[in-house]
């Protein structure tokens, strides 16, 4: 049961990786060409899928959380106390701390954020603005996501290399 797991953890956990990836290197440097009126737009509408309960999205998402957790849980009763031990906590621990907290402190906020405004409504200036208070901060915690969760996918394909 424990390596059924740690697999299924290892794959949405890689997803999410590349989800972020993606993100980072396409979806976000793609849109940043856009003028604000368009960026804005064409970022509420790929956060409107998420928030629209993609459930495949989900699936990945809330999945890597409860089967990573669950994992780590199996493991400290079946792995004792060496390194693979070691390995599956730290994975799991800056898993939470560093790609999903701060995706609920910061991204998600943002992402609210961003969904309250009528951008037809707004004016150049306020386009501007708003662009300004979510952009530079958006990509910067997406780069920290990205970064952590690809780690954690290599500790947690090392764990099952060495299991």
């Amino acid at each position: 049961m424990f390596e059924i797991l740690l697999i299924i953890s290892t794959l949405l956990c890689s997803l999410v990786a590349g989800f972020l990836f993606a993100f980072a290197v396409v979806a976000m440097p793609g849109i940043s060409r856009l003028g604000d009126r368009e960026f804005l737009k064409a970022f509420q509408e790929i956060d409107g899928i998420i928030q629209r309960n993609n459930p495949l999205f989900y699936l990945m998402w809330v999945g890597s959380i409860i089967l990573l957790i669950t994992s780590a849980a199996f493991g400290i009763g079946l792995l004792g106390g060496g390194t693979e031990l070691w390995l599956l906590l730290t994975a799991t621990l800056i898993y939470i701390a560093g790609v999903q907290l701060p995706t609920m402190i910061v991204n998600v906020p943002l992402n609210n954020g961003l969904q309250a405004y009528d951008i037809d409504a707004l004016d150049a200036s306020e386009l501007s603005a708003a662009r300004t208070n979510f952009e530079p901060r958006w990509n910067r915690w997406n780069i920290i996501r990205t970064l952590v969760s690809i780690l954690v996918s290599i500790l947690l394909l090392v764990l099952l290399v060495r299991w």
